[in-house]
């Protein structure tokens, strides 16, 4: 995967538009192949910086949703420790009890990590990983948790948010806020594909093409000419 920094991808996109600039008033450029050619450089300018723009959009939408998941679930652990305190008062049997209390347990040791979305080629760090583990597990043993309250007849709180139908009503919003960054973090690694491919892929990526803009300035000019030096300082960083 790319691990060419977000401003790297960035420069190379902004280089080749300085690098169409410069060959656009040489009078001997004029490249035998199509790939080359001044409007097919000026067409690739603009997908690059399409898909650059693509990319950043996902990113944001991840952060976003990464946001309100955190927020969904701040209030988890608390809600389960009143649950807890609230059947310890009922007079239920003492498996009942400890059937409950294991469940919060696994939801109290949940990690909860602060996350960023992935950043380069759809390669997603392990601190993601983990936390995302964490926070479905979180929402599994809740769910246990609301099923085992399910089967008490004595559990009926005054209390509004212990009611359960909003325990079950808190419960899907824990699972819909998880499911919407995993598919806010796919569409945004398809997107990192796309923009790889569009700036790396070998032979037509826009490295490659910028690098073949350059042998052809040298071929045209030498190799000590000034208008080679010019394009040759132009520097395009490839993916590693």
């Amino acid at each position: 995967m790319s691990s060419t920094s977000e401003v790297g991808h960035a420069k190379n996109v902004a280089n080749l538009q300085k690098l169409t600039e410069q060959v656009n008033v040489y009078s001997l450029y004029n490249p035998p192949v199509d790939y080359l050619k001044i409007a097919n450089l000026q067409t690739l300018y603009t997908t690059a910086s399409t898909k650059l723009a693509e990319v950043e959009d996902k990113r944001v939408a991840n952060k976003n949703a990464i946001a309100l998941r955190q927020s969904a679930f701040e209030n988890l652990k608390s809600t389960c420790t009143k649950i807890i305190n609230h059947l310890e008062i009922l007079g239920l049997p003492q498996g009942t009890i400890d059937q409950a209390k294991s469940l919060n347990r696994n939801i109290q040791g949940g990690q909860k990590k602060t996350e960023t979305p992935p950043v380069e080629g759809g390669e997603t760090p392990k601190t993601i990983s983990t936390s995302r583990q964490s926070y479905t597990q979180q929402a599994e043993n809740f769910g246990i948790l609301l099923q085992l309250l399910s089967t008490i007849p004595s559990y009926n709180p005054n209390e509004d948010d212990l009611k359960l139908i909003n325990l079950n009503t808190y419960k899907d919003s824990l699972v819909s806020s998880t499911q919407a960054v995993d598919q806010s973090e796919a569409e945004l690694n398809n997107k990192l594909i796309e923009r790889d491919n569009i700036l790396y892929s070998d032979g037509t990526g826009l490295y490659s093409i910028a690098q073949s803009v350059k042998k052809y300035v040298k071929s045209l000019y030498g190799a000590t000419s000034p208008e080679y030096t010019n394009v040759s300082s132009i520097e395009f960083t490839s993916r590693k």
